[in-house]
């Protein structure tokens, strides 16, 4: 056999064992994606059934909760010798808790790991906990990622976000999720930046904040919200011809399809803030933006903001123009929640 048809032979196999990998490859790739699936499906209809029978018997038995802890205290130890970990006596409280709070709906088994229903069935409000639910679904969240999310009140600094929450966002936060079609859904109130690690009292420097915000670019992506994608920061705009300004973080929003504006501000909002602001982006409408991309929109964030300033600050532009706070540390939860209450009962 001559060195020409070995090596074409040797080409035929590679040729064939590269096509018999990428096909072998897919199939194990998408089964495998199946099979976890599958297994999590199965272990948390089974948490679920265990959590149903608990609850049950302590019904049928008039179960005090004193003796309740013993109870499941033994079954544990029944279950692990049988079964080995996973049935600790927190594991079955919890999944007795599961089963109580999804009893009158179907939970998601497919979509959510038992990890994920674990910090969910903590969440008293069935509103809030459906908000998370189908948030965590949408967006793809960790478990890690979710645990952040219910810490720093999304929830609650969404329904704040347009400083007018009402029944009905509430209800659609609770079967939709957070769905994007107007430039107000990307807001929230505050913008909870904690993972930069910063002391509530420290006093910063605007591009101390810009850097470390650069620096923890994912989480800080992440805070921002759905569909948005790093642009730059300290973007130049010069206008007639030598006078310079400097955006401090430009991003694109793909959902809306928009560029966004981000000016930092280590003081409470004043209305010079808003005029710079408009500014900005009316050069990004004229200049920057192409027939394909929506109106730019502007975000101020800021210390503290007041209701009578930001009224007359704001109102009558007709740009999308916003102010929002920021906060280095996990807002307090009763807080945020005793000012939705407090919103929602005006509304009445």
């Amino acid at each position: 056999m001559n060195n020409t048809l070995v090596k074409e032979i040797t080409k035929i196999d590679e040729r064939l064992i590269n096509n018999m990998y990428n096909e072998i490859a897919s199939i194990i790739s998408s089964n495998k994606e199946k099979m976890v699936y599958q297994i999590n499906d199965t272990l948390v209809k089974t948490y679920f059934l265990i959590g149903k029978v608990i609850v049950e018997n302590e019904q049928k038995g008039n179960i005090r909760a004193e003796y309740g802890k013993e109870i499941l205290k033994k079954l544990s130890q029944k279950l692990t010798e049988k079964f080995g970990s996973g049935f600790s006596r927190s594991g079955l409280q919890n999944m007795r808790l599961f089963y109580t709070k999804y009893k009158n709906c179907q939970p998601l088994a497919s979509k959510l790991s038992w990890s994920h229903y674990c910090y969910l069935i903590y969440i008293e409000d069935d509103d809030e906990r459906a908000f998370y639910e189908k948030e965590c679904i949408n967006s793809r969240w960790s478990k890690r990622e979710l645990k952040r999310q219910i810490d720093s009140s999304l929830f609650q600094r969404l329904l704040l976000s347009e400083g007018n929450t009402n029944k009905k966002k509430v209800y659609e936060l609770s079967k939709k999720g957070h769905t994007i079609s107007t430039p107000t859904d990307i807001l929230r109130e505050p913008y909870v930046f904690e993972f930069l690690g910063i002391p509530e009292n420290k006093k910063l420097l605007e591009s101390d904040l810009e850097k470390s915000l650069i620096n923890h670019l994912s989480s800080f992506l992440m805070e921002l919200g759905k569909g948005f994608m790093y642009v730059g920061n300290q973007v130049r705009i010069t206008l007639d011809n030598n006078t310079h300004y400097y955006l401090d973080l430009v991003l694109y929003n793909k959902i809306l399809r928009s560029y966004v504006l981000i000016d930092l501000k280590m003081d409470d909002m004043e209305p010079k803030y808003a005029g710079q602001m408009n500014m900005y982006i009316n050069y990004y409408n004229n200049e920057i933006r192409d027939k394909y991309d929506n109106e730019t929109i502007g975000i101020i964030l800021c210390k503290g903001k007041k209701e009578i300033t930001m009224e007359y600050a704001l109102g009558g532009l007709s740009n999308n123009v916003f102010a929002s706070t920021y906060t280095y540390y996990i807002p307090n939860k009763d807080e945020l929640i005793n000012e939705v209450e407090k919103v929602l009962q005006e509304e009445n």
